[in-house]
């Protein structure tokens, strides 16, 4: 979407839905240098944590919801990601758990100092098939404008 259709309120239902296994959550812990046992040892989750199961990598849950996002809201016009306002996790996942992802145009504005793009701020909510809410994150990132024809 350009800058112009990402007006505050807009809310976006993405189409895209991803179950994370037990291997996406192995091989991103993994990759990411993240030792937890609360990631990666089943033994230890199930006797020595309240959630008797390995939890899923909450920065593999933030990366599959932004990731979620793209397809419908900033493929081909993002400039650049330019951070995070806030991350909350409310709720656990769990190997087996699938995401789906809405997000709102929380803020919009013309950028001073360039004038093909502008800064929107996106508040992007994550849940599981039960409708829980498991991520909720707001990020600005720096759009395109709409070409001039």
């Amino acid at each position: 979407m350009w800058l112009e259709e990402l007006q505050p309120g807009v809310v976006v239902q993405h189409a895209i839905r991803r179950t994370i296994t037990e291997s996406d959550n192995v091989m991103f812990t993994s990759m990411t240098m993240n030792p937890a046992w609360l990631h990666l040892d089943f033994d230890y989750a199930k006797n020595e944590t309240e959630f008797g199961k390995p939890l899923v990598n909450s920065m593999l849950t933030l990366s599959t919801v932004i990731g979620i996002s793209v397809h419908e809201t900033t493929l081909g016009t993002t400039v650049a990601n330019l951070g995070f306002q806030a991350i909350a996790f409310p709720a656990p996942v769990f190997h087996g758990d699938t995401l789906r992802v809405e997000t709102e145009v929380m803020a919009a504005r013309e950028s001073k100092s360039r004038p093909s793009q502008g800064v929107v701020t996106f508040e992007h909510r994550g849940y599981k098939q039960n409708d829980t809410l498991v991520c909720r994150a707001t990020r600005d990132a720096l759009m395109q404008k709409r070409p001039a024809s």
